[in-house]
């Protein structure tokens, strides 16, 4: 079968690298795709929300699958106009991809169904907001409504920093047309989370619990970016937790979404926060994570064609999902300057002896491109470094010992992805 993969990120190379272990495929396409792509799949040079021109290549090239890595063109309705065409396409529907493209509906489908989550307020005037946080306090979160790259929330510790906040997004508009109204809701106390299922609409199968590091320096400290690394399983999430995700979150939120009209398949990914009072929605996304994606697909043992072929079947309660034992580590480089602004064009290198010289490692590329020949830097997450071992510990090293192989012009990392993971084993 011939699949086309939308997108070109980290998250997109795993799945390509992942989908291209499938024994039924035989041609990959990606679009755009990035320079660690074109090893192992054909790169188009169209958009991921040029939604018409994906369509009509699709129509062209007798594409059988087509899977979408971003959120955008979800948001925008291209699994909508592929199954218009008549085109099997692996994602929700623009009505159910809401659920990321929308805080506010996200927030709203949760208070209305009873989905934990924090207390919230929605505003679309600054003043209200600024009048709203002076009398809450702080510490307090403020959220872009729409699609900010994965940086539209701030954790404010002080008023100050909340009111400032929505001057940024309401006033100066920093997040465009996705911040013209804000949700402000209560700090919640924890560890964050990230548990993704493939689901079809009625059956619910959780992935291995994840764990993101959004803030661009080490001890969660700085910027949100769109993730700095990541880990698979996050042992936050014991058997416990994950039975009471399954059965207080996720079933309910895809109980919730077909009730109101909008049948959610594809991967559902909760971005939660395990608090003493148990877990907590702090948002949804409508499509896999990046960088978890890149972990989680590195440990996944089964064929994911024939899970998603399942959910797009809706046979997904006759499909098991298997996993390989142990651990897997992803560690992002990325380019001097982010998440603000960062020159492009940076050769790369020790590419190679980062793969070659450390067994189980796949270096994932992100922000790359093919220049004269040479790899060179090409966006603000350049690489996702990930390493699978059979120990959370074994894992970290083999990750980081790769990292230790490649350098580019301003490479900036974290240390300490996986340091909570170490913390609770002791």
């Amino acid at each position: 079968m011939k699949v086309l993969v939308v997108g070109g990120g980290g998250r997109e190379h795993a799945l390509v690298w992942k989908i291209a272990q499938s024994p039924r495929v035989k041609e990959i396409f990606c679009a755009p795709g990035n320079a660690g792509i074109a090893s192992l799949a054909r790169c188009v040079p169209i958009g991921a929300e040029d939604v018409r021109g994906l369509v009509e290549f699709a129509r062209r090239e007798k594409i059988d699958l087509t899977v979408v890595g971003p959120e955008a063109p979800l948001t925008l309705g291209i699994v909508d106009e592929f199954s218009a065409a008549g085109l099997a396409i692996f994602g929700p529907s623009a009505r159910a991809a809401a659920i990321e493209g929308s805080k506010v509906f996200a927030k709203q489908l949760m208070a209305k169904y009873g989905i934990p989550t924090a207390g919230f307020a929605v505003f679309d005037d600054h003043a209200a907001a600024r009048r709203y946080i002076s009398e809450k306090g702080a510490p307090i979160v403020v959220k872009a409504d729409g699609l900010a790259a994965g940086k539209g929330a701030v954790v404010c510790r002080t008023v100050e920093e909340a009111l400032s906040a929505v001057e940024e997004i309401m006033v100066k508009g920093v997040f465009g047309e996705a911040g013209r109204r804000v949700v402000v809701e209560e700090f919640l106390e924890g560890e964050e989370a990230s548990v993704l299922a493939f689901t079809d609409g009625e059956t619910v199968i959780p992935m291995l619990p994840a764990q993101d590091h959004k803030q661009v320096y080490d001890g969660d400290r700085g910027p949100n970016t769109g993730g700095m690394g990541a880990y698979a399983p996050a042992p936050v999430c014991t058997p416990e937790v994950m039975r009471a995700v399954e059965e207080q979150i996720l079933r309910p939120t895809v109980r919730a979404m077909a009730r109101e009209g909008r049948p959610y398949r594809g991967v559902l990914y909760a971005g939660l926060m395990i608090t003493p009072q148990g877990p907590k929605v702090l948002e949804f996304n409508a499509r896999f994570g990046d960088p978890e994606a890149q972990p989680l697909l590195m440990l996944m043992a089964s064929d994911l064609v024939e899970v998603m072929e399942a959910v797009l079947g809706g046979r997904l309660a006759e499909t098991q999902v298997r996993w390989h034992e142990g651990a897997a580590v992803c560690v992002v480089l990325a380019s001097g300057g982010y998440p603000g602004p960062y020159r492009k064009g940076f050769p790369i290198s020790g590419l190679e002896e980062a793969a070659s010289r450390h067994p189980g490692v796949v270096v994932f590329h992100a922000g790359t491109a093919l220049a004269e020949g040479r790899v060179v830097t090409a966006g603000g997450r350049v690489l996702g470094v990930t390493a699978r071992a059979e120990s959370i510990e074994a894992a970290i090293a083999g990750a980081y010992a790769a990292v230790g192989e490649i350098s580019f012009e301003g490479m900036h990392y974290r240390r300490d992805i996986g340091q909570k993971a170490l913390q609770r084993k002791k």
